[in-house]
């Protein structure tokens, strides 16, 4: 594995880094894994039983490895939450140990649905990134990858997906490379957009893009214009 010392050098480097990617049988995980590992990254995705992650990783191709959490966190460089929110906390205090050192980039939308629809929750700590970062001292948290359609990333005859990444974070090495990492997808432009503290009406955006695909029966994203 690389020493994230040498990740300080945003694309040049991606290429030798492990992206792993807890939640990585889920929709949105298993997206992102097909999307980056098809544009050339090394990817692992992590479930919560090894054999679960390992027939997942079968499926998606292109080099994909399955591990269980702990092995997947431990083998990778940087890791991608977008495990289920309810599970968000536990996740990643049972991982504190093997993320520490680790960039962790949060995708989590802490959301509540009722019969008018999706609506944002707001956690004690600010937001799923913030959160991520209190309970993660040890690792360098950021937040990206939260307006994606699931349906879109695991669309296979999709070549490109036309949406910009809103990255937030504290240190500018980190946020410059997930940056690139969402470059490396077709289609996909990495846009700094902030420090974590503004990571809930990133996250709380979801329950908009949520409506607006509803009502026109989309899978609507976000470009950010004259940057």
């Amino acid at each position: 594995m690389t020493s994230l010392e040498s990740a300080t050098q945003p694309a040049a480097d991606l290429d030798s880094l492990v992206v792993g990617v807890l939640g990585g049988t889920g929709d949105q995980g298993r997206g992102l894994a097909y999307r980056l590992a098809k544009a050339g990254q090394q990817v692992i995705i992590g479930s919560r039983t090894a054999e679960r992650a390992e027939a997942a990783a079968a499926e998606l191709g292109y080099g994909v490895r399955g591990a269980d959490n702990a092995g997947c966190a431990r083998r990778s460089d940087i890791v991608i939450v977008a495990v289920p929110w309810d599970g968000h906390a536990q996740t990643l205090t049972a991982l504190r140990a093997e993320l520490a050192g680790k960039i962790v980039v949060d995708c989590v939308n802490p959301l509540g649905f009722d019969k008018q629809g999706a609506y944002a929750l707001k956690p004690a700590e600010g937001s799923a990134a913030e959160q991520a970062a209190a309970l993660l001292p040890e690792s360098r948290v950021t937040a990206a990858f939260h307006h994606l359609s699931a349906v879109l990333l695991q669309d296979r005859e999709l070549d490109s997906i036309d949406t910009d990444v809103l990255v937030l974070g504290d240190q500018r090495a980190a946020t410059d490379l997930v940056q690139a990492l969402a470059g490396k997808i077709p289609g996909m432009r990495g846009v700094y957009a902030g420090r974590l503290r503004n990571a809930h009406q990133v996250e709380a955006l979801v329950a908009n893009l949520i409506s607006v695909n509803r009502r026109y029966k989309a899978h609507a994203g976000l470009r950010i214009t004259d940057v």
